[in-house]
């Protein structure tokens, strides 16, 4: 039963009961309103998953949901789909279908907004991932995009650290770049793109900055591009703090063997 009073959404439901009142159409734009509730709620489940480490769980969750309208749930799926690839019990075929799943998804992510920042970060995240798939032409040749969307990203949430992090894990790339592979990129670009590790170190500082202690891998490269840069009494402090980083996921246990490693060889 819909109460006699009128409120700002038109409508208040009885006893405290949530019905919908589609067969009628009493009101216009209720299913809409309905809906958004929904989805609502699956964020809110998912980010719950996600917070908890359910991987699995989470794509389940989500995948149900990939012809969804939202671009909230979509890029959400896009995470979900690529964390699973990620996983060491994946398969080979899997992690190749779920990388390009991923991609998809983060694609109608932008399309239905591109103002969505995570969108543009997913996007450019699952764009390298295809690349491995694809081969290092492709991967160099995308590389541009990449970043041009990581960029867009920042623009639109300065305070997202993990998307600096990105940048700079893109200028450490460039910068480390083999030189059959900077041959590659002289064929693609009138002027390929480069970096420094200076540059590189710049980024990893300012998404610390932005959140300290945020990401394992963070702080890993903080310390691999001090090394790079020959500075090893830094080099000591951030790998120290990387491979003391709790392990919450299979990357940060990637992250602390890697670390130890590095520390034992210095």
């Amino acid at each position: 039963q819909v109460l006699r009073r009128n409120l700002q959404r038109g409508f208040v439901l009885s006893a405290g009961s949530f019905l919908v009142y589609e067969a009628h159409r009493l009101i216009s734009g209720f299913a809409e309103v309905h809906a958004s509730f929904k989805v609502e709620d699956i964020i809110e489940q998912a980010d719950y998953l996600y917070g908890s480490g359910e991987t699995e769980k989470l794509h389940r969750l989500l995948v149900q949901h990939k012809n969804s309208d939202d671009a909230e749930l979509l890029w959400r799926l896009a995470r979900a789909s690529r964390d699973v690839a990620q996983l060491s019990s994946t398969s080979a075929a899997e992690k190749r279908r779920l990388a390009y799943e991923a991609l998809e998804c983060a694609k109608m992510a932008l399309e239905k907004n591109e103002a969505s920042f995570a969108a543009h970060k997913w996007y450019g995240i699952c764009l390298s991932d295809v690349g491995d798939f694809e081969g290092i032409k492709t991967k160099i040749g995308n590389a541009v995009v990449i970043k041009e969307h990581f960029q867009r990203a920042v623009e639109l949430n300065p305070k997202d650290a993990t998307t600096i992090h990105l940048i700079g894990i893109w200028c450490y790339s460039f910068a480390e770049m083999p030189w059959y592979q900077r041959k590659i990129a002289a064929t693609l670009f009138a002027t390929p793109p480069t970096s420094t590790f200076q540059e590189a170190l710049r980024y990893f500082h300012m998404a610390e900055e932005a959140d300290p202690n945020f990401y394992s891998k963070n702080l890993l490269y903080l310390g691999k591009t001090y090394l790079k840069l020959n500075n090893k009494k830094m080099a000591l402090l951030w790998l120290s703090k990387a491979k003391d980083y709790p392990a919450h996921t299979e990357e940060d246990k990637q992250v602390q063997k890697e670390a130890l490693e590095l520390l034992n060889s210095i």
